[in-house]
């Protein structure tokens, strides 16, 4: 496996870019360690396969420079880099079993057919493949055929790093999470350097250590699972993570805290005086998790007309109005839901300040 490096990486399609506007991928710099599992993340047409391409040698880019534990990859081919990828769609030998189309890579390197052997048992083993090695891949439904594809990528241990782009795009939702977990337990077990591109976040944020937030072809944060959900860096990532997402709230800035709607509200301390220092707009961004949604008025509260409660079984969602806005409020199951007007609670712990789209710290 393999230490990635990306240096001032940036691409156009455009022959001659004029501006920043031309460019598919934005330049950034990055690190990933060796051993991590990686997930890009963001909407169709963030640049996610871009950037997944640069990587894996499929795509020159038109600045900056790609390194493999601190060896220069920038102009050599996906073969010259040792990479493993799996696509959206099933990349297989039809004819061949199922055996040979995992025993393929490593023959094709000379490797001594009863490590052959070893191999690909144990890597149909992890996939559940093992009943079906006899068979041709051609009578096997959609997800074998992609287990296998991801099995041609997992079988080689000598690969500087393992790409997966939107992998399980095909295949039946309940089968899904039980093909996430595999490839957890793969990671697990071999702690091999995987980079997974998707649109979906339960996808990246139950597979990934890290996870790289994407939008119109710039990074805006990589952090853990519960970094992204707790302290969202841009107001793009609160909003994209989370179902639903981060609320936001126009506010001014007064004294130590802000106000929102007319009415005042704490923030947590020094907040509001390192935000000063960076231009507007401001806003508040709290989770749905977070708020409290009662019948009096608080300290930090802000009066609000609930407009619609939805029961989701173990919780429910409350739709609220202020100022014109709506604002959703995650409440536990069985909770006393206001009937029409109630107070808003923001937890300064959890309120979150944004100036012109970005974290205040």
């Amino acid at each position: 496996m393999a230490r990635i490096d990306l240096k001032q990486i940036a691409h156009s399609y455009e022959a001659k870019p004029r501006g920043d506007e031309d460019y598919a991928l934005k330049r950034f710099d990055h690190v990933w360690q060796d051993g991590g599992a990686y997930a890009l993340l963001g909407p169709s047409g963030c640049g996610k396969t871009t950037l997944l391409n640069v990587i894996s040698g499929l795509l020159a880019p038109s600045q900056g420079r790609v390194l493999f534990d601190d060896r220069d990859v920038t102009e050599l081919t996906p073969e010259r880099r040792n990479i493993a990828q799996v696509f959206q769609f099933p990349v297989i030998y039809d004819t061949m079993t199922v055996y040979d189309n995992l025993a393929f890579p490593l023959r094709n390197r000379k490797m001594p057919e009863n490590e052959v052997r070893a191999r690909v048992h144990e890597v149909a083993e992890m996939l559940e493949l093992s009943a079906d090695l006899g068979r041709r891949a051609r009578g096997l439904a959609a997800d074998a055929k992609q287990r296998i594809s991801m099995g041609r990528g997992l079988v080689r241990q000598d690969v500087a790093a393992i790409l997966f782009d939107e992998p399980l795009t095909t295949i039946d939702p309940h089968l899904k999470w039980r093909l996430r977990r595999k490839l957890k337990q793969v990671h697990e077990r071999y702690r091999l350097t995987l980079v997974y591109v998707t649109h979906d976040q339960n996808e990246a944020l139950t597979f990934a250590d890290q996870v790289v937030v994407m939008n119109e072809g710039r990074v805006l944060q990589m952090g853990t699972p519960q970094e992204l959900f707790e302290k969202p860096s841009h107001t793009f990532v609160g909003y994209f993570i989370g179902s639903p997402g981060m609320n936001f709230l126009a506010c001014d800035l007064v004294g130590e805290g802000a106000r929102v709607a007319g009415h005042e509200i704490r923030l947590p301390p020094g907040i509001a005086e390192r935000a000063r220092a960076h231009a507007g707009p401001y806003e508040i961004g709290v989770r749905p998790e977070f708020l409290r949604l009662n019948r009096g008025g608080g300290d930090n509260a802000l009066p609000v007309t609930v407009v619609d409660v939805e029961n989701l079984g173990n919780f429910q969602m409350a739709a609220v109005r202020l100022d014109g806005r709506t604002v959703y409020v995650k409440l536990p199951e069985g909770a006393e839901v206001p009937a029409e007007q109630g107070s808003l609670d923001l937890p300064p712990e959890w309120t979150r300040l944004y100036a012109d789209g970005r974290l205040v710290e």
